[in-house]
């Protein structure tokens, strides 16, 4: 097929648990549109960086492709809410239509895959799995979400993925808030009285 070109980008931003198949429609739906991968997993496991290493180095490789404005898959490294939300506001700002895709399975099959060895699975130890897992924060309601099972067909997983990616602008998601630095710009004004 041919790469997708719209004229508002997408970023479609992989989540979930390690070992749900996030990695495995990413790579499927890059081959199917020739559209670039920007993975922090795949920069820690090939080139055994530490997890601030590889978030810094998706950083920049994400820069670069963000200055193509061509369709960009991001997978890995956005288990957090604030993480998400940081990525969405640089991708909004960039012109891009982000959509989070959650990829489901349960925590039984995800840890089997999980502790297969690199590149078939994360070969991570149980019990790093299980950290990973509690770190994990599931997509809030306010965030452009889809999800989709990791169990699925890639076929079946796509179809729900492009009809999301058809959908007009008007229902992208506005900036998220930037955290305050200020205390003061949370506290109710009084009046002034003269």
């Amino acid at each position: 097929m041919k790469p997708l070109t719209p004229a508002s980008p997408h970023a479609i931003i992989m989540i979930g648990i390690p070992g749900s198949g996030k990695s495995t429609f990413a790579e499927h739906f890059a081959d199917t549109f020739k559209t670039p991968i920007v993975s922090q997993t795949k920069l820690q496991r090939e080139y055994s960086l530490s997890t601030p290493a590889a978030e810094s180095l998706r950083d920049v490789i994400l820069s670069e492709y963000l200055k193509t404005h061509r369709t960009v898959l991001i997978d890995g490294g956005l288990d957090t809410k604030n993480a998400r939300d940081e990525v969405v506001r640089r991708l909004v700002k960039e012109g891009y239509r982000p959509l989070i895709v959650w990829v489901q399975t349960d925590t039984t099959e995800s840890l089997r895959r999980a502790a297969k060895p690199y590149p078939y699975g994360s070969g991570i130890h149980p019990d790093e799995f299980d950290e990973l897992v509690e770190l994990f924060d599931p997509p809030h309601k306010k965030e452009k979400t889809v999800v989709i099972s990791g169990k699925h067909t890639y076929a079946s997983q796509l179809k729900i993925i492009l009809k999301q990616l058809a959908t007009p602008d008007a229902t992208q998601p506005k900036l998220p808030p930037t955290p305050s630095t200020d205390s003061r710009s949370s506290a109710p004004r009084r009046p002034l009285t003269r």
